[in-house]
């Protein structure tokens, strides 16, 4: 099949955008007549301010962005310092052909003229949601260009034009997109602290969006992904398991399919269980027996079923630290500990049996 051409599609957008856009700027008005006909009944003046905007998008919708760009300037500088009500449509146009050009980050100036200086502008939202769609193809891979040439790294840019984007319309259907694509590409990144945190500002803002099951499940294998094994912090497995029992009684039909399992608790259970067990070693190797055996206890108690806890119970009963109380209640009823140490976040192998 063959490959759509980005620049292409984008130029198709925009005028499908600008046609939708054209009873704003009032080119032409219509009316049905008692024959039930469209009859033109207003054309705008082509010498007056309205005219030469209308004439400049038509003609970028056909594809003649030099000329339209002319036109757009030459309006612009003879009326960038008056107060003009068509200033922020001018602006949001020469935006849209500079896009249609290629040159989408010279179009940011235009844009963000729009949105700093007419933000009571019906071009407003329409700017914003322009920044978007860069900022969205920046993510996805279109360089910069420099001197001409695509060969620098959008992706910075990209992130902040869709913080920006939040920021500008808050709870709108265009933020919504916004935060969802830059929890997107924090997740392919593997940026997956900065994912976990954007898919859980994405569910606290959009409690009833339709994309709430994607991010509840990309959250969760975030918070499993940080965990680079027993030597490191387990924060993200504490997190993945509370996030993956709200989301079994959220989608309890779609949890199998997606692959939340009891064999999967299990596996975290495992790697929690690891995870304390190296932070005890690392207390045994320091000499700090007190912070070791309280680990060990706490380690037992709330991961009874684990490989790590027989270890546990081993060793607590290699240095002498099982008490009776312990041994008749079982791994499973040692006691709790509220005041339980720091725990290390890199674990060294220290002395267990």
């Amino acid at each position: 099949m063959r490959q759509r051409n980005p620049a292409n599609f984008l130029a198709a957008a925009l005028t499908l955008c600008l046609a939708c856009a054209s009873a704003r700027a009032q080119q032409s008005t219509y009316e049905l007549d008692d024959a039930g006909d469209w009859v033109r009944t207003r054309t705008p003046d082509p010498d007056a301010d309205e005219g030469r905007i209308a004439e400049a998008r038509r003609l970028l919708a056909a594809g003649d962005t030099k000329a339209a760009r002319a036109i757009v300037t030459n309006w612009l500088s003879q009326n960038q310092r008056s107060d003009s009500p068509w200033l922020a449509e001018a602006y949001l146009l020469r935006g849209d052909v500079l896009t249609a050009s290629g040159d989408e980050y010279k179009a940011l100036y235009d844009y963000e003229m729009v949105i700093n200086s007419f933000p009571g502008s019906a071009a407003f939202a329409s700017a914003v949601e322009r920044e978007l769609d860069i900022g969205t193809r920046y993510l996805h891979g279109l360089k910069r260009k420099v001197f001409g040439l695509r060969i620098d790294s959008g992706k910075t840019i990209g992130v902040e034009l869709l913080m920006r984007v939040q920021e500008r319309l808050p709870g709108s259907a265009i933020a919504e997109r916004a935060a969802l694509e830059l929890a997107d590409y924090f997740y392919r990144e593997r940026e997956l602290e900065m994912a976990a945190e954007m898919y859980g500002i994405f569910l606290t803002n959009y409690p009833q969006s339709q994309h709430r099951r994607k991010a509840m499940l990309r959250r969760i294998y975030a918070n499993l992904g940080r965990f680079k094994g027993p030597e490191y912090d387990g924060t993200g497995l504490i997190e993945a398991r509370a996030l993956i029992e709200d989301f079994r009684a959220a989608y309890p039909a779609d949890a199998e399919d997606g692959g939340i399992t009891e064999a999967l608790l299990a596996r975290i259970d495992e790697s929690a269980a690891a995870e304390r067990l190296a932070a005890a070693r690392w207390y045994l190797a320091r000499g700090d027996g007190v912070s070791a055996r309280m680990s060990l206890k706490r380690l037992a108690r709330r991961h009874p079923h684990t490989v790590a806890a027989s270890r546990a119970v081993a060793a607590l009963e290699h240095y002498g630290w099982l008490e009776p109380a312990d041994l008749e209640s079982g791994a499973g009823g040692l006691p709790y500990y509220d005041d339980e140490p720091t725990q290390p976040a890199h674990a060294e192998e220290g002395d267990l049996p």
